[in-house]
């Protein structure tokens, strides 16, 4: 990284002076630790739903998953390669369907980076900090995100008038629909 202008302009050129330029401004935005494990149920109107109620990520899932992930994305704390997982499905595929429960520690935690966005390379505010991510916890994220995205569209959990993270929905369609003719 080249020379950036701390709070006064003036330039830093020592890695650990930007390293501390750099964790003051983006330190307020992450959270260090991890709270305690919310409790197991969860209650949807008079019914209550216990952890063994809930869609579990079945192994074809997985496996269909593995078989379509980039294999390109960079890896994470854990140095797992994306593509490792990919080639190794039908050995990996078992242990990551037996996650349940609490995510385990190492999938909590990220190798930040920075990315530039614009303007002057200078400027500390110009950059934005990308948190790479554990590959297995991804994986099942994005499985678990489908299953829940999933569930609430087909018992309609979502109104028809929301349209933030909604697919086929955006912020143009919302306009429409909301603004009169």
């Amino acid at each position: 990284m080249g020379l950036l202008l701390n709070e006064v302009g003036a330039l830093v050129m020592e890695d650990t002076e930007k390293a501390e330029l750099l964790n003051a401004l983006f330190a307020p935005v992450f959270i260090a630790t991890a709270g305690p494990q919310e409790s197991q149920t969860l209650e949807v109107g008079e019914k209550v739903l216990r952890k063994e109620d809930l869609p579990l990520v079945e192994e074809d899932q997985i496996r269909e998953h593995l078989g379509k992930f980039d294999i390109h994305k960079s890896m994470g704390p854990d140095e797992m390669r994306p593509r490792v997982l990919s080639e190794r499905a039908d050995v990996i595929v078992m242990p990551l369907s037996n996650i349940s429960g609490e995510v385990p520690e190492d999938w909590r935690k990220a190798n930040v980076t920075l990315v530039f966005k614009k303007s002057k390379k200078e400027d500390p505010g110009n950059y934005r900090p990308v948190s790479l991510t554990s590959v297995p916890g991804k994986v099942i994220e994005q499985l678990v995100l489908g299953i829940m995205s999933k569930h609430a569209e087909e018992k309609k959990v979502i109104g028809g008038s929301q349209h933030g993270f909604t697919k086929r929905k955006s912020c143009l369609i919302n306009l429409k629909t909301f603004m009169p003719s």
